[in-house]
Formats: C-alpha cells, structure tokens, sequence
C-alpha cells in the first residue's frame, strides 16, 4: 500500500466513524449477537425448515424518541448458517457458521471476528419462551427480555430493550422457506485490505 492510499483510508475511515457513530452505538456487538443468536434459535426450532429468508426491518427508537431505521435481507440454512445483510442506512453483513460471527463493515473496511464458545445453548430461548396468547410470546435470554410475534407458524417481528434501553423492533416480511441457498452464501468475503479484529 503507497503512502498516499495509506492516507485517504485513514481518512475515510475516521470520516466513516464520525458520520456513524450515533448508527453504530445503537447497534451495538451485543445487540447484534443476541438477535442474531435469538433468530437462529427460533429457525431451529420448526424443525421441517430447512432454510429461511426474509426482508427485514429493524428500528431502533431511544429515550428521546428519536428512531432509526435499518432495512436488509436474512439468510439461514440449516444446520448452523446464517447471513444477515444490512442495505441501509449502513452496509453491513453479519456472517455465523457454528460457533464463529464475522461482521463486516465496508464502510470502516474491517471485519470483526467474534467466537461464541461451544457451551452456547441456542435452545435455552424458545424452551423457555411464555405464551402470551394470540401467537405472542416472552422470552429471556442473557438478562434481556424479548417479545416474539408469531403468525401462520412463520417469524412475524421481535422486540427488545437493549444495553442502552433503547427501544429494537424487528419485522420481517417476504418470508420464504426451503429454497436452495448455496453454503458459499455463508462464507465470509473479506477484501485483503480490511482490518481484521478478532476476540
């Protein structure tokens, strides 16, 4: 990399910090793992899916009732795949095989590497969830609570509070089960100039 490419990224990486930093901390990692583990749990649990997907809308409402709103597309596959893909306002696309999360922002042009451990009990949610009637239930997990909705047997929307008590909702449409998703779907594309950061 010559001096001067070394510069402009510098560059545009403190500029994409700076235009981003109300967008990213209200995103946090572990809002972003606890959804992404919370999803998967829910998927494992009808067991005649195969694989899911949907177009997702995620808004994020603070105490000063100001919200942002966060549009994309997820992709899961049995038995241990799932892609998460945020359009806007931010790129963003959040990978899991196994026990291994790799999020990567084009915009800071880096990959976060994040290892989960193997005693993660991705069953430990929806066992304990509580009906509340009408196809909605209760769920905590990781001293969070989560509102599931459900609908024809199919993921309607989850909500939350999250570390910075803000208000998530996450509603999905488009839904499709059991189509072909290739396992290269899943595997991260991480440009050689990104910054890799792991644990």
């Amino acid at each position: 990399m010559t001096k001067a490419s070394f510069i402009v990224k510098a560059i545009k990486r403190y500029n994409g910090v700076c235009n981003s930093r109300y967008i990213y901390t209200r995103l946090s990692m572990k809002s972003i793992l606890l959804l992404f583990l919370l999803f998967n749990q829910l998927f494992a649990f009808f067991e005649d899916i195969q694989t899911f997907s949907a177009s997702f809308r995620q808004s994020i409402t603070d105490d000063h009732n100001k919200t942002i709103v966060y549009s994309g597309k997820i992709l899961t596959k049995r038995p241990d795949m799932a892609l998460w893909i945020y359009i806007a306002p931010v790129e963003k696309k959040i990978y899991m095989q196994k026990h291994t999360v790799i999020v990567v922002e084009p915009e800071l042009e880096q990959a976060i590497v994040k290892e989960l451990g193997n005693d993660l009990d991705l069953f430990a949610i929806f066992s304990k969830a509580k009906s509340l009637g009408n196809g909605s239930y209760l769920a905590d997990y990781m001293d969070v609570s989560f509102k599931i909705e459900m609908e024809d047997d199919t993921i309607k929307s989850i909500s939350y509070k999250d570390d910075f008590e803000n208000s998530v909702e996450v509603i999905f449409e488009n839904q499709k089960t059991n189509i072909e998703l290739k396992e290269s779907l899943f595997k991260a594309d991480i440009p050689n100039d990104y910054d890799v950061i792991g644990d």
